[in-house]
Parts: C-alpha cells; structure tokens; sequence
C-alpha cells in the first residue's frame, strides 16, 4: 500500500497570532482529508512540536519527538522568536515513515481540501517522485473550522510562493538543507531546489486547487522577521555553494523558481 505521511510544526501561540485561527482549520482539513481517501491509500497525519505545544494537537495526530534545537541556539545571535530548522522537522517524517512511502510538508497555516491525499496518490503513482503544491488565497472572513464547508467552494486566488511539499522519503537522506529555519524566507527556494535537482520526476503544481490559506497577511514581511531572514540568507548561500559542487546547472534550477511571481513582476 502507497502511504503518505504528512508532517506539520504546530505551535502554542495567543489570540493575537494568525495561526490562533489558521491552526485548527489546518488540523480539520487534514483530518477530513484523510477521512475521504480510498482505502488504497494509506495516510498518517503527523506532527513535531516543541514540548509546550503539545496540548493543542489533536488526538488524531501522531506526536514525533519533540523539537529541541531552534533560532535561540545559535550562539551571539538575539532571536525572540523559538523557529525551528526544516531539517530537523523532516527528519522526524523521515524516521516516522518506512521504506517507500513518500513525506509530504505543509506549512501549518496551510489548509487542504477533501481529495488532496487521493490526488496527491495519483501523481506519485503516475511516475512523480518528488513535487510542490501551489497553495490559493481564500477571503480573510472566515474564523472558524465549522466553515470549512464554506471555504472548499471558494475558488481563491493563486498564490507564487512555495508551502507544501511531496517527496519520496528516500530522497531526504540526500537533501543539504543547512540550518534553514521556517517561518522566514528562503526555505521554500531551498526545498525546491533539493527536490528538483535530487528527483528523477520533479512537478510544479500551480493552478490546481488542493490548498489553501485564509487571508494574505504575509506574516513574513514584518520588520521583526528581518534576522531571520537574514539567517536564512546566509544559509542558502552555503547550501547554493555545497550544492554547486556536484550539480552544474543549479544557477538554472534557481532561476527557474518562483515563475508566477517572476511574471507578474515584468
């Protein structure tokens, strides 16, 4: 049997958060998501968290061990904010997961729609070993995971950055993903520079309707988040250099990123 394990980095955060709302819509969209695939596909929700966040994920999710390093690690350095590094998190799918099952990476604001896993089985069974899922931005209005029903019939609008990821577990073993942090710029560029370069069948998937996002706050863009992707630069750049050695085409596969927004930039 196909088994897809889905791993998010839930976090314990306050009413003034967007994730206190986007949250509990991701984990029901999930939740529903694997409710309604086939019996063909096999499916675990699961996720890794620091300590202190354990309270809030449901029951129906599989707690990894739990985070330990984060941004606050790094030594003569000031970050406020506890953001953990993309490689220990798909470390944990890696380990939770077997031989021959794919892992998939969604950031936790990302919500998914009722066929995602069964659509998800297809590609990987039609040849795809690794591929990233173009998410939609839905209205700002909806607070409430009692309105996903609402929130599946809104078409949205397309959105270029990168935020879920499917790949064959096997290619985590080859990734060089530094100490990319989440929550910052760069580590959607990093992911799929990884798959592209390290998969035989890489897809980019930008005009299907399979995730999606309440609202365009774009977090990211707060002047507070400034260090960490300054951090995040500085990673990339290592990991563009060690990378570089052994694949000479990695200035095109850089470049070829980021297509709708690059477009809608000219």
């Amino acid at each position: 049997m196909l088994t897809i394990n889905h791993i998010i980095n839930p976090v314990k955060v306050t009413e003034r958060s967007d994730l206190f709302v986007a949250q509990p819509i991701t984990f029901e969209s999930m939740r529903v998501a694997k409710e309604q695939r086939s019996d063909s596909v096999g499916v675990s929700l699961c996720t890794t968290q620091y300590a202190e966040d354990r309270s809030i994920i449901p029951q129906e999710f599989i707690k990894t061990k739990d985070l330990k390093r984060s941004m606050q690690n790094i030594r003569g350095r000031q970050f406020e904010r506890k953001l953990p590094f993309i490689k220990d998190i798909l470390k944990r799918a890696y380990k939770q997961s077997k031989k021959g099952d794919y892992i998939v990476y969604s950031n936790v604001d990302i919500a998914l729609q009722p066929h995602f896993y069964e659509w998800v089985a297809g590609q990987i069974k039609a040849g795809k070993d690794a591929f990233v899922i173009n998410r939609r931005t839905i209205s700002a209005r909806y607070t409430s995971a009692d309105q996903l029903p609402e929130m599946y019939l809104e078409e949205g609008e397309k959105h270029p950055g990168y935020d879920c990821f499917v790949f064959k577990r096997e290619l985590y073993k080859k990734m060089v993903l530094g100490d990319i942090c989440v929550g910052a710029v760069y580590i959607g560029l990093v992911l799929f520079l990884n798959m592209k370069l390290f998969a035989n069948n890489f897809h980019e998937f930008g005009e299907e309707y399979l995730t999606f996002h309440v609202g365009n706050d774009q977090v990211w863009r707060n002047p507070e988040n400034d260090p960490y992707a300054s951090h995040n630069k500085q990673e990339f750049e290592k990991i563009k250099k060690k990378l570089g050695r052994s694949h000479k085409n990695i200035a095109q596969v850089i470049d070829s990123a980021f297509p709708d927004l690059k477009q809608a930039n000219q």
